[in-house]
C-alpha cells in the first residue's frame, strides 16, 4: 500500500489545485467587476465608473438619495433583454457548467484517492476515476476560459453593449479596464488545467496483489 500511496502525490496536488480553481471560478462568477467602464456622463453614474459583470451591471449614484449619501444601483441582465449580447448569457451558462463539472471532478478524484489510501487495489477503478476527473477538470477549465477570454478581448478592443434605457448605462464607455474577476478567472483556468494534466498522468504501479 505504501508503494501505491507514493504514486499519487501529483493526483493529491491535482485535487488541491482543482479545489482552489473551483473556488476561484465560483468567486469570479459572483463578482460584478469583470469590465470596469469609465463614463463621461456623471448625471446618473455619479462616480463616473460602472462595473459590468456576467449577471448584472452596477454603479454608484447620489441622485436617488442625496448629495451626501451614495447608493449602489444594480441591474440584472436577463435573457429577455434583447439588446444585451447573447455572449453574456452564454458566459452565464458556461460558468454554471464549470462550477458543476468542477465539483464532479473533485468528487471523482476523492473516490480515486480514497481507494489508494485505503489500500483498495483495483487498478481499473482507480485509473478510471482519475481519467474521469481529468476530463471533468479539463471541461471546467475550458468553460471558464471562454468567458474570461471574451471579456478580456472586449476590454482590449473597448467593445460596446447596448443596454436597455432603464439601466441608465451608456452604450459605450470612454475607456474600460479589466476588473478583478478576470485575473481570478485566469488563475482558475490555470489551476483546473494543471489538475487535469496531473490526473491524466497517473500510472498504476505493478503490484502482484493488484485487482482489475
Amino acid at each position: 500500500m505504501t508503494s501505491l500511496v507514493s504514486t499519487s502525490h501529483l493526483q493529491l496536488a491535482a485535487f488541491a489545485f482543482g479545489t482552489v480553481g473551483w473556488i476561484l471560478c465560483t468567486i469570479s462568477m459572483g463578482l460584478v467587476e469583470w469590465r470596469v467602464w469609465h463614463v463621461d456622463n456623471t448625471t446618473i453614474i455619479s462616480s463616473g465608473i460602472a462595473w459590468v459583470g456576467i449577471w448584472k451591471v452596477c454603479f454608484i449614484s447620489y441622485l436617488h438619495v442625496s448629495s451626501d449619501l451614495k447608493e449602489q444601483i444594480c441591474h440584472k441582465m436577463n435573457d429577455y433583454e434583447t439588446s444585451i449580447p447573447k455572449a453574456i448569457f452564454v458566459a452565464q451558462g458556461l460558468l454554471l457548467i464549470a462550477m458543476v463539472v468542477g465539483a464532479l471532478g473533485m468528487a471523482s478524484t476523492i473516490f480515486a484517492l480514497r481507494s489508494i489510501y485505503m489500500g483498495i487495489l483495483y487498478k481499473t477503478q482507480i485509473i478510471r476515476f482519475f481519467l474521469v476527473a481529468g476530463f471533468l477538470y479539463l471541461a471546467a477549465g475550458l468553460c471558464v476560459l471562454i468567458p474570461v477570454s471574451w471579456n478580456f478581448y472586449s476590454v482590449v478592443h473597448n467593445q460596446t453593449i447596448s443596454f436597455p434605457t432603464s439601466f441608465y448605462m451608456p452604450s459605450s464607455p470612454v475607456a474600460q479596464e479589466v476588473g478583478a474577476a478576470i485575473p481570478l478567472g485566469i488563475i482558475s483556468v490555470i489551476l483546473l488545467l494543471m489538475s487535469a494534466t496531473f490526473s491524466f498522468s497517473y500510472k498504476f504501479p505493478v503490484t502482484p496483489n493488484a485487482g482489475v
